[in-house]
């Protein structure tokens, strides 16, 4: 199947049995091609989604040696780490990227979108944003025949390469040791459960605290964005529970780091009194008194994975479908290191 971005005239011409010249004066509106045989153009021309742009037809039919990429946002070390991954990957077999920051917006990420496909990108990677709710555009650029490989973030209903972390086995080790801590209430900070990966931390955090025959609490639970401005407000909120936690499983290492130190200002002791686990392991967590617990991605190697695939997509005539999943690990530390007895 053409992509629809790489038809040219010339495959109007041989579908249809005339020449080149004729599709041509066709679709240049000609008063000399006869009616029927202009319509007949026109419609083949729309059906094929044709673009009637001479440069942009030669770069792809050359190929532009150029993958894109887009991310959240490029601030967040996890992704910048994965870049790093994807652009070693790609530069050993001779390829460029081009780097699209969504902003966490499903609106900026249908312009990233559009912005790619129009730049004729040989392929896309991505990681959606926490506001992606439809697989539409999505659907749109697998139409169009160009490779896409979702990784960290992913659509899980569509049938296209996906990388990412066991998210319900690390919700389920991380959560595990807070009860091996001696924590008996355990709260969870969530993301949007829109998103894939929120979906299974939460899965993997209430089934640990069932096979430990402790009680799933929903007012434990709070659901919150990864970009959160109000970690504070939700710390106090859990801490002034007439029941307050004696564990944390924080959305990510920053959100973690704040809350211990709300935490602080309440005169409670980290582990002694609450203990606090993070995710992701930022280069921070080991320097933050107490050094901060966290669950480890190899966000570096998701995105040297995530290209893997790409390239084996953009090269092969009858691309195999692969679903990755990397391993991830608990780094422990002080914010969790609690004397037993």
């Amino acid at each position: 199947m053409l992509r629809s971005n790489s038809v040219t005239i010339k495959d109007i011409a041989k579908k249809l049995g005339i020449s080149t010249s004729t599709v041509s004066r066709a679709l240049t509106n000609h008063s000399d091609v006869n009616p029927k045989t202009k319509e007949a153009v026109l419609e083949l021309a729309q059906q094929l989604d044709y673009q009637p742009n001479s440069i942009a037809l030669s770069l792809r039919k050359k190929q532009t040696h150029v993958i894109g990429v887009i991310i959240p946002e490029t601030v967040n070390r996890f992704f910048s780490k994965a870049i790093g991954g994807i652009q070693d990957e790609a530069s050993k077999a001779g390829y460029n990227i081009m780097v699209c920051q969504s902003n966490e917006s499903q609106h900026i990420e249908f312009n990233n979108i559009q912005t790619l496909l129009n730049s004729f990108v040989d392929g896309i990677i991505i990681s959606v944003s926490k506001e992606t709710s439809s697989e539409k555009p999505f659907q749109r650029i697998m139409d169009k025949g160009v490779p896409l490989v979702f990784f960290d973030r992913v659509v899980d209903t569509l049938e296209t390469p996906k990388v990412m972390s066991d998210n319900y086995e690390a919700a389920f080790k991380a959560t595990s040791h807070l009860v091996e801590m001696g924590c008996s209430r355990i709260a969870r900070i969530s993301g949007p459960l829109n998103l894939y990966n929120s979906r299974w931390r939460l899965k993997g955090y209430q089934d640990a605290l069932l096979h430990h025959n402790l009680e799933v609490n929903e007012e434990l639970v709070i659901y919150s964005s990864y970009a959160a401005s109000n970690v504070r407000e939700y710390t106090n909120h859990l801490l002034d529970l007439p029941e307050p936690p004696d564990g944390i499983f924080a959305i990510n290492d920053q959100g973690a780091l704040e809350m211990m130190h709300t935490i602080k200002q309440k005169g409670l002791r980290i582990p002694e009194d609450i203990c606090v686990i993070g995710f992701n392991n930022d280069y921070f967590s080991a320097f933050t008194e107490p050094s901060l617990s966290s669950v480890e991605i190899p966000a570096y190697e998701l995105g040297r994975i995530a290209a893997e695939l790409l390239l084996k997509e953009v090269q092969l005539d009858n691309p195999v479908y692969e679903k990755r999943i990397v391993p991830s690990k608990l780094v422990l530390r002080d914010s969790t290191r609690r004397i037993k007895g």
